[in-house]
């Protein structure tokens, strides 16, 4: 679960209404990784800004995104290894490096879009399916 303020919530919900609930309509503009943050700037496809000051800035810290890396898998793969002392075979999955280090260094473009999408999707879900859980308690 990713940590975002209220103000940041709210923000969201604004942008959820403006594209009519349609997410497929919040595309990233633009992103920046450094050593703390991953940092995404949302628009809608629909009405592109001319600057990344008018687009929705998310920050989310490496350690959130490192998680989702992890929980969607991107960085490793189904494979087969041998056990070191018992000498038998066994499916595990098998990771290729570290989750930021891979989306650094071992991800194609392609995958770094995977990575950054999920965590835009993980974060509109968590959005949605708190609220309706704050909705229910009513």
């Amino acid at each position: 679960m990713i940590k975002i303020s209220q103000k940041l919530k709210d923000e969201l919900w604004w942008m959820i209404i403006s594209v009519d609930y349609d997410y497929s309509r919040i595309s990233i503009a633009d992103h920046e990784l450094n050593d703390g943050n991953l940092t995404l700037w949302l628009e809608d496809k629909q009405d592109y800004k001319n600057s990344l000051e008018e687009c929705l800035q998310l920050d989310i810290p490496a350690k959130q995104f490192a998680k989702v890396i992890r929980a969607e898998n991107l960085n490793s793969y189904e494979g087969t290894k041998m056990h070191p002392t018992k000498q038998f075979l066994y499916k595990t999955r098998i990771e290729i490096n570290e989750p930021v280090r891979w989306y650094r260094e071992d991800a194609s473009l392609v995958e770094q879009q995977w990575a950054r999408e999920a965590v835009v999707k993980n974060i509109l879900t968590q959005l949605v399916e708190n609220e309706v859980a704050e909705t229910s308690i009513w």
